[in-house]
């Protein structure tokens, strides 16, 4: 299969440089696979179209201020895009420019942290790096640090209101364990008092961790979708999430995902283990065609980038074709792409 069958057309203007005015007044697509039929709704009529027999699962993972503005001790100014944790001090990271670091060059962020580089790592133009600060870290990057949108949201004016305006809005409402450097962003458009309508209706819900990496949003590079390899992604699953999900599933529950990752975690859970039980683990599962589905039998998604693997999960659930006409239908008729964006909902 080519990675060109999922490329399509999209105006500049529809990409989503903000969010919509209130969380819960994006746009919704509704697909339903049995009728093959598309409706028009917003994200709010998510109350009506779910019921006591549905289960959501929610990834709560939240958005590290990862991205880091210094300079060198000459004053050239260094980009330090924070990936992951490798233990104690050590993360791995991008810089930018790479071609001005060496091994031991030093980035000063602020007085309260310094980035020391290591080495290149092999993959990807990666760099092993040593934090170096006193006290907590994570205290120091909510000071320090950006959060790290996607290179589509352009900000050229980076003023107070407009960063703080990100931290709160590029963040789910139930956003808990932070480690990812982009957000979950299906669940942007979700509110506590959605989440309590739902809850009244006697929705159930419950929560995985999975810390998005790059790689999720990483283009496919490989002409062949077979050849493409995905990045590991840490996930975890909790003893009361799992206990939710299985008897859910043995009830005869209809289990609803909310966004990809939380399809990836779910099914990465099954493939490894057989049934869905409490763990730590990774994922470098890439679902597409035909992939066939153990966990989910709906999704919440965002509108997703040409070429990418999260259209390429969605045509596995949805069907290519029916996919592809719905995204038609959504640049038809003005919806808006990406993190920011609008929605669809899978049924």
């Amino acid at each position: 299969m080519q990675v060109s069958e999922y490329d399509y057309e999209l105006p500049d203007e529809l990409i989503a440089q903000m969010p919509a005015d209130k969380r819960e007044n994006s746009r919704m697509l509704v697909l339903n696979r049995k009728n093959h039929t598309i409706e028009h709704k917003h994200f709010y009529d998510i109350v009506d179209l779910l019921d006591e027999n549905t289960l959501l699962v929610l990834n709560n993972t939240k958005v590290l201020p990862a991205r880091l503005y210094g300079t060198k001790e000459t004053g050239a100014r260094i980009e330090v895009f924070l990936l992951e944790s490798k233990g104690g001090k050590e993360w791995s990271c991008l810089i930018k420019p790479s071609k001005r670091i060496k091994p031991d060059t030093l980035i000063k962020i602020s007085d309260e942290l310094q980035v020391r580089a290591i080495k290149r790592l092999e993959e990807d133009g990666e760099w092993l790096v040593e934090m170096i600060y006193e006290g907590d870290l994570f205290e120091i990057l909510h000071k320090v640090g950006n959060i790290p949108l996607p290179p589509y949201i352009e900000r050229k004016l980076q003023t107070d209101e407009i960063k703080n305006f990100d931290m709160e809005r590029y963040q789910t409402v139930y956003a808990k364990d932070e480690g990812s450097v982009a957000a979950p962003t299906a669940g942007l458009h979700f509110t506590k008092e959605i989440l309590k309508k739902l809850e009244e209706k006697g929705v159930e819900t419950a929560y995985v961790t999975l810390n998005v990496g790059l790689g999720t949003f990483r283009p496919v590079k490989c002409d062949r979708i077979e050849d493409h390899k995905m990045h590991s992604e840490t996930f975890e699953i909790s003893e009361e999430t799992a206990e939710i999900i299985n008897r859910a599933k043995a009830n005869g529950k209809k289990l609803v995902a909310v966004g990809t990752t939380t399809v990836r975690t779910l099914e990465t859970a099954f493939r490894q283990f057989g049934c869905i039980k409490a763990c730590k683990s990774a994922s470098e599962l890439f679902i597409y065609p035909p992939y066939e589905f153990k966990v989910i039998d709906g999704l919440i998604t965002n509108f997703h980038l040409p070429k990418s693997t999260l259209l390429m999960l969605v045509s596995a659930l949805a069907g290519k074709d029916f996919i592809f006409e719905a995204y038609k239908e959504a640049v038809k008729d003005r919806y808006r792409f990406f993190s920011y964006g609008d929605c669809m909902f899978i049924i």
